[in-house]
This record gives C-alpha cells, structure tokens and sequence, in this order.
C-alpha cells in the first residue's frame, strides 16, 4: 500500500511546493517562507529516496565462476569437435538475452 502512496504525495508536494515558491516570491519574497517551503521539498525528497531504497526487491545478481567455468567448458568442447566458435558463443549470448526477458 505504502508503495503508491509514497510516491503520489511526494509528487503532489514537489509540485505544491514549486507552486508555493512561485506564489511566496511574488507576494512579497519572504525568504523565510520560501525556506520553509523548500525545506519541505527536501523532505519530500528524502522520503521518496528511503521509501525507493526500502522497497527495493530486486537483488544483484551473483556471478557465478562454477556455471561460467562449466558454460565455457561446453563451449569448448563444441568447438573441438568442430562447431564454429563465434557461431556457438552468438548462441550463448542470445540465450543469455532470452533468459533475461
């Protein structure tokens, strides 16, 4: 649930807030009203980049020297009993593309 609402009422306190600057300059440029208003703004921000780090699920993905040694070790193995070398590793690469997707 948190995960729409964070970002919605930053958005609308970015815009608010720019609106809010706008509107404290024109009225009279009290620099301690925009400082608030920007100060706002800046928590606004905060909040958004500690809920993004927080809610963060995707993980880093973990080489693996074990599968690469084995992956290379077929592909060699392809190429001494004749397989074309970059044909096989083009292959390899667009497997790797399509497991991505």
């Amino acid at each position: 649930m948190a995960r729409r609402w964070i970002p919605r009422v930053c958005t609308a306190v970015f815009v608010a807030g720019v609106a809010g600057i706008i509107v404290a300059t024109i009225n009279g440029n009290n620099a301690g009203v925009i400082l608030s208003i920007g100060l706002v703004i800046v928590l606004a921000a905060v909040a958004l980049l500690t809920a993004t780090a927080v809610d963060a699920t995707r993980r880093i993905e973990a080489f693996d020297d074990a599968a690469a040694e084995k992956l290379e070790r077929l592909v060699m193995e392809l190429v001494a009993d004749g397989a074309d070398e970059s044909a096989v590793r083009a292959l390899v690469r667009e497997t790797r593309r399509l497991g991505q997707q």
